[in-house]
C-alpha cells in the first residue's frame, strides 16, 4: 500500500477501495503527462503529487459529516481538478462543478472528468464573478470550496454567493489562515455567511502549516455580490 493511503486512512478514517486507488493512480499519470506540456503544477515528484495534492484535498473530509455527505460541489480555481476530482472520486453521486478560467488548465479537467468516466460533473472556465451570478450556480451548491486561489475577504465574495442556505464553504489556507479569517468577518456577515470553525490539518511528510476555515452559510447573499469581475480581488470588503 503507498504511503500516501495509508496516512489518509490514519489522518482522515478513509480507507480507499481499489476502484478509488485506481483512479487516483490514473490521474496521477494523466497530471505527470501532461505537466510536461502544460504548466499544472509545480510539483512533479509522485511521492509529493500524492501528499500534496491527493492528501491534501482529502483533508477536507475533516469537515464533512461522513453520515451526511454534499449532494453538490463546486470548486472554484479548481487548476488542475483540486480538490474537486479527489472529492468527486469519493463522493461519486455528488453533482460537481469545478470552475478555471485558464483555458488549458480547464482542458486538462474536462480530460480527467472523461478519462475517469465521471458523472454529473460540469467544468467552466468562466470567472467565479460570472458563475455566482448565474442562476444555474447561484446558491445552489451544499459544498463551495478553493484551495489557495486568493485572499479570504475576496474568496468569501467567490463562494458564499454560490452556497446554499444550510451549505457550506472550506477554504484550504496556510498559516495565515486565522488572521485571514479575522480580516475576513465583515465579509463574511455581508454575503450570508458565519464562521464555523478553523481545523489544523496535519499530514506526514508536510511540514508547511495548513487549515481548513469551515464557513455555514446562514442567510442568502444580496444580489448585488458578488460584484463585478474583478472588485472582489481590488476592492475586497474590509472589516
Amino acid at each position: 500500500m503507498k504511503k500516501w493511503i495509508e496516512i489518509v486512512k490514519e489522518s482522515f478514517s478513509i480507507e480507499l477501495t481499489p476502484d478509488q486507488v485506481a483512479a487516483f493512480d490514473l490521474f496521477e499519470r494523466e497530471l505527470l503527462e501532461w505537466n510536461q506540456k502544460i504548466s499544472l503544477t509545480a510539483i512533479r515528484e509522485p511521492e509529493m503529487i500524492e501528499l500534496k495534492h491527493f492528501a491534501d484535498s482529502l483533508s477536507c473530509l475533516l469537515a464533512i459529516d461522513p453520515s451526511n455527505p454534499p449532494k453538490s460541489i463546486i470548486d472554484i480555481g479548481t487548476g488542475a481538478g483540486l480538490p474537486g476530482i479527489p472529492l468527486k472520486i469519493i463522493f461519486p453521486e455528488a453533482r460537481l462543478t469545478l470552475v478555471e478560467s485558464v483555458k488549458k488548465k480547464a482542458a486538462f479537467c474536462q480530460h480527467m472528468v472523461d478519462q475517469l468516466e465521471l458523472k454529473d460533473v460540469i467544468v467552466s472556465s468562466a470567472r467565479a464573478e460570472e458563475v455566482g451570478q448565474d442562476p444555474l450556480h447561484r446558491e445552489k451548491y451544499d459544498l463551495a470550496l478553493a484551495r489557495a486561489v486568493a485572499a479570504m475577504p475576496t474568496l468569501v465574495e467567490y463562494l458564499l454567493p454560490l452556497t446554499a442556505i444550510g451549505g457550506m464553504v472550506i477554504m484550504q489556507k496556510s498559516a495565515s489562515a486565522r488572521e485571514e479569517a479575522e480580516a475576513s468577518r465583515n465579509a463574511i456577515r455581508l454575503f450570508g455567511g458565519k464562521l464555523r470553525e478553523i481545523i489544523p490539518v496535519n499530514i506526514p511528510g508536510i511540514e508547511d502549516e495548513r487549515y481548513l476555515v469551515v464557513l455555514d452559510k446562514i442567510k442568502a447573499t444580496r444580489d448585488e455580490f458578488p460584484r463585478r469581475v474583478g472588485v472582489p480581488a481590488k476592492l475586497p470588503i474590509k472589516n
